[in-house]
């Protein structure tokens, strides 16, 4: 019998069908093929990531923006997307005096010469809070401290860290920035001060995700998974 069987399956009939199953494995595959350029498909993943991120600190971001998709982006900016026309300005929901604007930076480095010439391009300096540079290359010393002259809080984020949103993966804690009001009940109910809670570095992506300063205390929630569930908080330092 297992001879038998081991004939039927090397026969013709079984054949065609493997054919055929290659056939439609390839027209499958060739779907999820994505023909336009690597460099339009960047600048569209990091706009995106920047897009819920700023949602998720409280601004207003359209929806149109937040569910545009890789091809309406494409019919929009093209496949080798004029940096200048991606920067885009957003303000907060429950603050309108908070305003941030988001602006992509060439391939070059970025020097003194080209923070000048963007800060020229900014309108309304005095009305903006906030500014996110997105670069894709290295930024010299000079230019750094030419940013901290500039009259409002300034953030630096390479184009790779931005090509997923960190914050959507499936293993990863729910964070809430607690309110002054909240840090300060959470502090008296166990009689300690700040810094002896856990600590998360500014630099951590989560922080930096959201735009965290120091001092500032997250809860974090861990929900079902590996670990039963349970809430822990961490201080920004």
């Amino acid at each position: 019998m297992e001879e038998n069987g081991e004939a039927s399956v090397g026969g013709g009939g079984g054949g065609g069908e493997e054919a055929n199953g290659e056939a439609m494995l390839g027209t499958c595959l060739s779907s999820l093929v994505d023909e336009g350029s690597v460099e339009s498909h960047r600048y569209y993943l990091a706009r995106k990531t920047l897009m819920e991120m700023l949602k998720d600190r409280g601004f207003s971001v359209p929806s149109s923006d937040l569910n545009l998709s890789l091809h309406d982006f494409r019919l929009i900016h093209g496949q080798s997307p004029d940096v200048d026309r991606l920067r885009f300005a957003v303000t907060h929901l429950s603050d309108p005096s908070k305003r941030i604007l988001v602006i992509f930076c060439g391939m070059g480095s970025v020097k003194v010469t080209t923070i000048r010439y963007l800060a020229s391009q900014i309108v309304n300096k005095d009305t903006l809070t906030g500014l996110i540079l997105v670069l894709q290359s290295q930024m010299t010393n000079q230019a750094q401290k030419a940013l901290e002259l500039l009259p409002f809080k300034v953030e630096i984020f390479q184009i790779t860290d931005l090509l997923i949103n960190v914050t959507r993966h499936v293993m990863k804690p729910k964070h809430r920035l607690l309110t002054d009001q909240e840090k300060q009940k959470l502090l008296k109910k166990y009689s300690i001060e700040a810094k002896q809670l856990p600590r998360m570095s500014k630099k951590d992506a989560i922080a930096r995700y959201y735009g965290l300063e120091k001092g500032q205390v997250v809860k974090i929630s861990y929900i079902g998974g590996i670990t039963d569930s349970y809430v822990t908080y961490r201080c920004v330092w």
